[in-house]
């Protein structure tokens, strides 16, 4: 599959060239610890075998084992050691392999890092970056197959970065690397082998910024990761059947990009909101009550939520693809929300 990215509006592009989105993260990660000597990468199987999707590959050559962490398989202890290295200077970017393992390390990500600026007083930073992989679609069954982005998003003092496309993903973690605060930046396994354009050198792409990746006048199309992607190409059926969807990716969900959201709703006066997460409780609940709330009486219909089911990630290819939004599924709901 190839995902070309919409036209940057986020830095002047004078050269690009196509990358794998895992190439494109691996590249920001290179130039930022070019850049920065603070930044050090830790987590499990990230040296020699450079990650389990070879996002890290090579850098350990390049920068050697002081600064490109092999670590123990102890999501605590990863987390752990990294908020220490944050709050005495570092820059750490930590690798945590799937999303589910996020749970052991819970009390460091929602306790320590997403507070300690607060509680003291703004006197400590805590410059850190988790990067994890989320999302279905490999038979990986479900432990290591869940969209958890909602937890996040929950916690006061914690950034939400999910990008789509190989040129948002690298200008994305560039940023995130130099941000002040906790960033959880979740990748889904699916688009690290996706294609796109991405700007050559540096890259950044600013947070709490959404990018409309297609124009469109009869209805919005509000989705982030890899369901973003399917948004694109049921908007592409869509127009053929003579409904012009406007796709809106929010790219990062804390901070969220309302003023961008609100514009495009309140142009095609329609909202969908997809996502692959379980529908209760899901991030979409978010935006969907953002629109009802702010642009109630710009909307021709109530705003709408297409998300996956409330049920574990299936182990078997066809139930798996059966309970996450598909191309077909977001097509469909589209027609009926414009009907």
């Amino acid at each position: 599959m190839s995902v070309r990215s919409a036209v940057q509006r986020d830095s002047e592009l004078t050269a690009t060239r196509e990358m794998f989105y895992n190439e494109a993260l691996g590249d920001a990660l290179r130039l930022e610890m070019e850049r920065d000597p603070r930044v050090i990468v830790m987590g499990e199987d990230i040296a020699e075998h450079g990650g389990a999707f070879q996002v890290t590959a090579g850098l350990l050559d390049r920068f050697g084992p002081t600064r490109i962490r092999q670590t123990p398989i102890s999501e605590l202890g990863i987390v752990g050691a990294a908020v220490g290295a944050a709050l005495t200077g570092l820059r750490p970017v930590v690798e945590l392999m799937y999303v589910d393992f996020s749970g052991l390390a819970t009390d460091q990500v929602v306790n320590q890092a997403a507070q300690n600026r607060f509680m003291f007083g703004g006197q400590a930073r805590v410059p850190l970056v988790i990067r994890a992989q989320g999302g279905s679609g490999r038979g990986n069954a479900a432990q290591h197959s869940k969209s958890l982005e909602a937890w996040f998003a929950h916690v006061a003092g914690l950034k939400v970065v999910m990008p789509a496309t190989p040129a948002d993903a690298k200008g994305l973690l560039a940023a995130a690397i130099r941000d002040d605060d906790p960033v959880m930046f979740i990748e889904h396994k699916l688009l690290y082998r996706t294609k796109g354009d991405v700007p050559a050198g540096e890259h950044l792409v600013p947070l709490g910024r959404a990018d409309v990746k297609r124009p469109g006048r009869d209805l919005t199309i509000v989705s982030w990761s890899r369901e973003l992607v399917f948004s694109l190409e049921a908007a592409e059926t869509l127009a053929g059947e003579g409904i012009e969807a406007e796709v809106v990716d929010v790219r990062t969900l804390v901070p969220l990009d309302v003023a961008t959201i609100l514009a495009s709703v309140r142009r095609t006066r329609h909202c969908l909101v997809v996502h692959e997460a379980i529908k209760r409780g899901g991030y979409g609940a978010e935006i969907a009550a953002l629109v009802a709330e702010e642009a109630f009486d710009d909307l021709d219909a109530p705003p709408k939520r297409l998300a996956g089911l409330d049920t574990p990630i299936p182990y078997a290819k066809h139930l798996e693809r059966s309970v996450v939004p598909q191309v077909e599924d977001i097509v469909a709901a589209a027609r009926a929300l414009t009907s």
